[in-house]
């Protein structure tokens, strides 16, 4: 589809090359569009899947259903791919697709700044660049800025530090004393890896966690050859992960009613994994006293049994302290180690980070997200006019796989820029419109297992607002995204007055 009779063609630039943003580059050039621009501060693809290279980086959702839906990948090597094959397919897509030469690499965005008489976007880069665009996009994802906590004596540990999705490949860990702090989705990944070869390693517990075994399998060559030549036999593989996730797992999380049977099956399904962690005290540590989909469930089949060696500790109580040569917990103990590996998760509520966004009125993005950040369908802001966002506020999935999600908010902006094409200036969604849709999405996770699960977790912030799960189903989320709908916007058109609201 071409992008139709139109003036000049508006220029748009999105920040981030990770699922967002090839995505949205491939949705654009599909749609006709040719001026845009991808801004990606590092020096290749990939987003997440390139930064987290950590022993054992996988995904918990299914290949088949992590993938685009218009780019079907027959050979996937496994259940669950790993980091390197998840790289490579974002990197064929975006070579197949014609996106790299869109793409700037090395090249951060700083400053982003609304200019109303233009109605164009002023982008600033750490190299003293600047830009204008008519349209902006933050694709940069919720999990790109690591965590890490700001401990007393930090800067006085002598030993080797890093984060888990900035690992340090060149340090050797064998025969080393180990601390991993944090016990969270790519924890129970690495640590069956590296406690093979260390000399100690002692797990720093900071929350319990629902594990199950990972339903994992290598996929054999009669698998890819019969993807080939049937690719409804993907097809069919992908729509029944799509439907368990839809029609059972899904409800379980966001209404009461049906959970306790869910809740049942889960914690069989846990409790027998755990019932690999021969000490039974430990096993009572390790046991969550929250409702199961509260926080993230996460899948090993290698975890609980790497605990079983006689290297491997788990602490349960609070690091207080770093010294030169180790960490001190609030119980007094002292734990002297040779690195330390931080665990710790990302600034989930940092949509944005480190890019400075200032819309109309000189308003900053994180002043306007004073209470919480929210979003229209989790991308566009009240005076923030051509700016979307992708992955953002209250459009994570509890269960199923976010792509889905991000070609959903593709097809929208690109419905957003055809807009702009057919004369729009500016675009801005109605605070009434917005206030709306935030009020009513609280309302229906006030209700679910995240709000009232009995747990503290990355979806909710400090004033425990979940600003980042999206209170519905995926095929839900689809059909509020299939049209954009110009009188959910204020309008500015080029050389007229502004559409009444």
């Amino acid at each position: 589809m071409s992008v139709g009779n139109r003036g000049a063609e508006p220029s748009i630039a999105v920040v981030g090359s990770g699922f967002s943003g090839i995505g949205l580059a491939i949705g654009l050039r599909e749609a006709g569009f040719t001026a845009f621009t991808v801004f990606e501060k590092a020096e290749g693809v990939g987003g997440v899947w390139r930064d987290n290279t950590y022993p054992g980086a996988a995904c918990d959702a299914p290949s088949h259903l992590y993938s685009y839906s218009f780019e079907p990948k027959p050979d996937w090597s496994r259940r669950f791919a790993e980091q390197p094959e998840i790289l490579d397919y974002l990197r064929h897509c975006a070579v197949k697709y014609g996106i790299l030469p869109h793409i700037r690499f090395g090249t951060e965005v700083v400053q982003a700044e609304y200019l109303p008489g233009s109605g164009r976007w002023s982008l600033h880069t750490a190299d003293g660049e600047r830009h204008e665009f008519d349209m902006l996009v933050a694709a940069c994802g919720q999990l790109s800025n690591p965590a890490v906590p700001s401990l007393p004596g930090r800067d006085a540990f002598t030993g080797t530090a890093f984060h888990s999705a900035r690992w340090d490949h060149d340090h050797d860990l064998r025969g080393e004393r180990i601390a991993v702090v944090g016990n969270g989705a790519s924890a129970v990944q690495f640590v069956p890896l590296i406690a093979r070869d260390a000399a100690e390693l002692t797990i720093f517990q900071i929350e319990t966690h629902w594990i199950s075994r990972k339903p994992d399998r290598v996929y054999p060559r009669w698998r890819h050859a019969l993807n080939r030549r049937v690719p409804l036999a993907q097809k069919l593989s992908r729509l029944g992960v799509f439907l368990w996730f839809e029609l059972l797992l899904n409800p379980a999380l966001i209404a009461p009613r049906g959970r306790a049977l869910l809740s049942a099956h889960i914690r069989a399904m846990c409790r027998f994994a755990l019932r690999s962690v021969r000490d039974r005290g430990l096993r009572d540590r390790l046991r969550p006293r929250y409702e199961p989909g509260c926080k993230r469930i996460l899948t090993s089949s290698e975890y609980y049994a790497t605990l079983n060696r006689p290297n491997v500790r788990v602490v349960d109580s609070p690091i207080t302290e770093m010294t030169p040569d180790g960490l001190r917990t609030a119980d007094g103990e002292h734990h002297p180690v040779d690195t330390v590996i931080w665990a710790t998760g990302f600034r989930s509520q940092d949509f944005v980070a480190p890019m400075r966004v200032v819309g109309l009125h000189g308003q900053e993005l994180n002043a306007a997200w004073k209470d919480g950040a929210r979003a229209y369908l989790g991308m566009a802001v009240t005076g923030f006019p051509n700016f979307f966002l992708m992955y953002g506020p209250n459009t994570n999935v509890g269960s199923g796989s976010i792509v889905h999600m991000l070609e959903s908010q593709a097809a929208y902006i690109v419905q957003a820029a055809r807009l702009l094409a057919d004369g729009v200036k500016s675009l801005e969604v109605r605070a009434d419109v917005l206030d709306e849709f935030d009020a009513a999405a609280q309302r229906r996770l006030s209700t679910s297992v995240w709000n009232r699960g009995g747990c503290d977790s990355w979806y909710l912030d400090g004033d425990r607002r979940n600003t980042n799960n999206w209170p519905g189903s995926m095929t839900g989320y689809r059909r509020r995204t299939r049209r954009l709908d110009p009188s959910d916007y204020r309008l500015e058109r080029r050389h007229r007055s502004p559409s009444p609201t």
